[in-house]
């Protein structure tokens, strides 16, 4: 509607329709028209779309837009920094309507030369125009986990009585996953191959196939597949070469051979005897990378990783204070609902005022709620906390009166992204270095797949966070994932406790903590390290030490 310069009152009531659709509890499709009407923002044109959608799947005003925008542009508004706006100019004066033509467009200097874009905008779409092409066929790992589940199921009633792992990126839990990938051990490789062709979830690709491997792609879905294959007697050491990086099988266990050359000699009768014949704790699968993993092994330093179980609250979630989806009771009670012994809610600071940051106003009445449901549903807690933004000088959004009202605080970055290293750097370096700053929020504020982050000086910032005793968030997002589980081990020899955080804004949003944990364990994290392993009565203490450290350094 905006690229098409709609009534602007128009486009403001579809989005408060919007806005509280998204709050609500219920699908839209099980509401009765009575019940959609009632809906704050639902007037007679967005109920007529409603009633559309749910008997056709679209609506007259949506099919009207479309027929009218090129699908290319529609791909076009998908890029960030291009808004509406630009994205009109881009397609009505120069006549791009896709993004392979922008591209061409930027390359030549033509869009720079445009009113309202300039050199610095042209280089900017380049930039994202690439980080595109290159995520193209990649997907989360939390998008595809239950599609790859649900094909390992339908691979054990083809192969019943062969053995069946998943191998390489998925079984090492990574963050993107761009193949799925399995290992089957027959009893004979003729003839077994075959049954593959009764597999009509996948297009089987015959020309990139050879005899150990089939290839192709799950149907409607660009996901490629690979199945791999072997004799049962090879299982074991093929299952530990698909499942290991190519790095970590170069590493030395010996001064002459690596772990590649020692699991080629096959002298071992499952995984957990290879690691023990070469004198080395046992390495997860999923930290089989090639980041020092075997010199950690061989000075038995790996320890208990992180399990799910080991976590007793969820810290930095939203409620319908700022953007949440949920009451602050409902966050609450399913949180507890869920086994966890607090609940630390963190809802955005007033700089974000497009996520409904709180006034100060705000923060006493929720402080209010707080203090009243803390004596409903003891021994259950829930820890006043903020989201607080850091502002572009690196100060944190309140003044000290306010912030030493909450027992703790998430300090991070949402605005002006387009840092250097250095600016990105010293604007964390300050938030760090402010006393109530007590986790920092996403270090890097990337999303997956979608952008990449400011970059920072990685090293620096932990070993700030080590010197000040900041706790560095693990956002459990799939989108996020930041902290990367490459600084993980990092920021525990330098003593800094992680933090497991789901940045619910809504009650599902909790289920997004198992992939926060996946990305602790890939970096090694352990439980002593992990600030919500804490129990309740643990992590009341060390927000109570801190602030009473606060006030007396103040003093």
């Amino acid at each position: 509607m905006e690229l098409h310069e709609e009534n602007s009152f128009k486009i403001r009531s579809y989005q408060s329709a919007l806005n509280s659709l998204e709050r609500g509890d219920q699908d839209l499709m099980d509401l009765s028209e009575d019940e959609l009407q009632k809906i704050p923002g639902v007037g007679k044109s967005i109920l007529e779309a409603i009633l559309s959608l749910k008997e056709t799947e679209t609506f007259p005003a949506l099919e009207e837009l479309l027929e009218k925008t090129p699908s290319g542009v529609l791909e076009i508004l998908q890029i960030k920094g291009l808004g509406p706006k630009k994205v009109k100019v881009l397609w009505q004066e120069i006549g791009i309507t896709s993004t392979h033509e922008l591209m061409e467009a930027c390359q030549s200097g033509k869009v720079a030369k445009t009113k309202g874009f300039g050199e610095k905008t042209q280089q900017t779409i380049i930039e994202n125009l690439e980080f595109k092409a290159s995520n193209e066929g990649k997907w989360l790992y939390a998008d595809v986990e239950a599609t790859i589940l649900t094909l390992t199921k339908e691979l054990e009633v083809l192969y019943q009585g062969s053995e069946i792992a998943i191998v390489a990126d998925f079984a090492r839990k990574m963050e993107i996953i761009s193949s799925a990938e399995w290992l089957i051990g027959m009893e004979s490789l003729f003839g077994g191959k075959e049954k593959l062709k009764n597999w009509k979830t996948i297009t089987w690709d015959m020309s990139a196939s050879g005899p150990f491997a089939w290839r192709g792609k799950v149907n409607d879905l660009d996901l490629m597949v690979t199945v791999h294959f072997c004799s049962k007697k090879e299982f074991l050491w093929k299952k530990i070469l698909l499942s290991s990086s190519p790095a970590f099988l170069g590493e030395l266990i010996t001064e002459k051979e690596n772990v590649g050359d020692l699991l080629n000699k096959k002298d071992y009768s499952s995984e957990e005897e290879f690691f023990k014949n070469h004198k080395l704790e046992f390495i997860p699968v999923e930290m089989r990378e090639g980041f020092g993993e075997v010199a950690l092994a061989k000075e038995h330093k790996i320890g208990v990783l992180l399990e799910d179980s080991d976590l007793k609250g969820i810290l930095h979630n939203h409620s319908t204070y700022s953007d949440g989806k949920h009451s602050l009771k409902q966050m609450a009670e399913y949180c507890r609902d869920l086994g966890y012994e607090y609940l630390g809610i963190s809802d955005h600071s007033r700089t974000a005022f497009y996520a409904g940051g709180l006034e100060v106003e705000r923060i006493i009445k929720q402080h209010q709620e707080i203090d009243e449901l803390n004596k409903e549903l003891a021994p259950f807690k829930i820890f006043k906390g903020i989201e607080s933004d850091i502002l572009p000088d690196g100060s944190l959004d309140y003044p000290d009166d306010v912030l030493e009202s909450f027992d703790f605080i998430v300090s991070s970055i949402h605005s002006i992204l387009n840092m250097d290293i250095k600016k990105a750097t010293n604007r964390l370096l300050t938030a760090i270095e402010n006393p109530y700053t007590t986790i920092l929020g996403h270090p890097t504020g990337r999303l997956l797949l979608r952008r990449a982050g400011y970059p920072i000086d990685h090293k620096t910032i932990i070993d700030a966070c080590a010197k000040n005793k900041v706790v560095i968030e693990i956002n459990a997002n799939p989108w996020r994932l930041d902290l990367d589980w490459r600084w993980v081990r990092y920021a525990m020899d330098q003593g800094v406790m992680l933090s497991i955080n789901p940045d619910a804004h809504e009650m599902d949003g909790y289920s997004d903590m198992k992939y926060g944990v996946l990305t602790g364990r890939k970096g090694g994290l352990t439980k002593d390290m992990t600030l919500n392993a804490l129990s309740r009565e643990e992590v009341d203490s060390y927000f109570s030490k801190r602030k009473a450290s606060i006030k007396s350094k103040s003093k």
